[in-house]
């Protein structure tokens, strides 16, 4: 039996359409297009999210124009953490079925509107609303950004390994949340008008952002309206104690990014005694870059060894992190912020891949909305805590009980995650293979990804 040239797939001209059917043995052609849409989304991913992060190193700024001290920037943050919650659960897989530019164009826009309300609106009352729409607009964009990567790679590259697409994403995501900082910084330290020149910055790139958009294919084949829910959280019985420990262990990772992207600029010139914007913004930087390099180096190795040195990295770091603080030292906090932000980038790695592995497939979103959840309740809620505990105790005392607590943590689900060999259903099946689940079991109206 001989194969059919790749051009015998196409519908013959004097058949109908409903007789044609395509060459089982034909491979998908490398799309240079999809190729290069690949590489736009990366930058979309990146510029967007960066974003989210660049009020980082201004607090300090805001503090100083508005007269209000920590924890009105603690709760600033954690709206910002709530908003992405809520985004995320209520309109963060609708690119299923919408179509991934489209959804993508919303995010963008509601950053830019998170832009013009930091330029326009002065006081807390407006970095509050600020900070909620750019959580909204993260809460869209990462599901939807990281799917359409893969996809995009999956046309461009068909049949290649899926590591490109997840380290350019790992690298967008992580490395895009340290470069917003970053800029916002060195724009504040050594240009004019430090509260609105990283804004006009970022507005402009996000600009350019829509028009890269608007330049790469489309990988969903948009679908009628279908009766709308919100992303649903569903945990298999057998597999929530895993579960359980998986959350934890990102919720002490993020809380980590989020002390880094709250307090860790008002530490730096309060307690170091060194207010430069751009050290805060590299501070920041040095955090969630660490976590990426991390995720990409250990992209090949077993989850329960990105667990267990990523669990180990943040413990170390952390603990760094408080002496540099208690007895004040700018290099060792750079470099065990470094440490700690490898580890939780290599946890948040692990745990995912932990619950990819213990889901049921007709289970894995709801699973990892779970995963999510608890991601960014650990992002906002600890350092909420910790800007309390500040006006009771010491910054330093106050720091001390937060990095106690995410020790604690950090040891209960070690013991957890490290010392189960795999979960099981009460049948005996094993959880962590991949499950075969007849069509019937499978979410209704499964997405079709069909390059444009």
């Amino acid at each position: 039996m001989t194969t059919a040239p790749a051009e015998s797939t196409r519908p013959v001209s004097t058949l109908p359409a409903a007789f044609w059917k395509p060459n089982p043995f034909a491979q998908p052609r490398p799309s240079r297009r999809h190729a290069i849409g690949f590489w736009l989304a990366g930058y979309v991913f990146a510029i967007t999210i960066a974003f989210s992060t660049a009020p980082a190193p201004l607090y300090v700024l805001y503090q100083v124009r508005d007269h209000f001290g920590a924890l009105p920037v603690t709760i600033i943050f954690s709206a910002y953490a709530f908003g992405v919650v809520a985004s995320l659960f209520l309109v963060g897989h609708v690119s299923d079925w919408l179509g991934r530019r489209r959804i993508l164009a919303v995010p963008i826009a509601v950053n830019m509107a998170a832009g013009l309300v930091f330029l326009r609106w002065a006081g807390i009352f407006g970095l509050l609303i600020g900070r909620i729409l750019s959580g909204i607009s993260v809460g869209m964009l990462t599901a939807t950004a990281t799917a359409y990567l893969s996809e995009l790679h999956a046309a461009a590259r068909p049949g290649a390994s899926r590591r490109r697409a997840e380290m350019v994403a790992a690298a967008a995501s992580l490395g895009g949340l340290g470069l917003g900082p970053l800029i916002a910084g060195f724009l504040a330290q050594y240009a004019d008008a430090p509260l609105r020149l990283p804004y006009y910055v970022f507005e402009a790139l996000m600009l350019a952002a829509l028009v890269a958009l608007g330049m790469t294919p489309e990988t969903v084949r948009p679908e009628p309206w279908r009766s709308y829910h919100p992303q649903r959280i569903s945990v298999p019985p057998a597999a929530r104690p895993t579960l359980y420990a998986a959350g934890a262990a990102v919720a002490a990772a993020f809380a980590l990014f989020g002390l880094f992207t709250s307090l860790a600029p008002g530490l730096i010139a309060g307690t170091l005694h060194d207010r430069s914007h751009a050290l805060a913004g590299t501070a920041t930087f040095v955090v969630f870059g660490a976590a990426a390099l991390a995720q990409i180096a250990t992209s090949r190795a077993a989850p329960r060894l990105q667990l267990g040195l990523g669990l180990g990295l943040l413990a170390l770091g952390l603990i760094g992190v408080t002496m540099a603080i208690w007895d004040p030292n700018l290099r060792l906090l750079l470099a065990c912020g470094g440490l700690a932000g490898a580890g939780s980038g290599a946890v948040f790695k692990g745990s995912i891949s932990v619950v990819m592995d213990i889901a049921p497939a007709y289970a894995r979103g709801e699973v990892l909305a779970g995963l999510f959840l608890a991601a960014y309740l650990g992002l906002a809620v600890p350092v909420l805590g910790l800007g309390l505990a500040t006006q009771a105790f010491s910054t330093r005392g106050a720091l001390l009980g937060f990095s106690a607590a995410l020790a604690a943590v950090i040891f209960v689900v070690a013991g957890r995650l490290l010392g189960t060999r795999e979960a099981r259903l009460p049948g005996g099946e094993n959880l962590a293979v991949d499950v075969t689940v007849p069509r019937q079991r499978q979410p209704p109206a499964a997405r079709r990804n069909t390059p444009a």
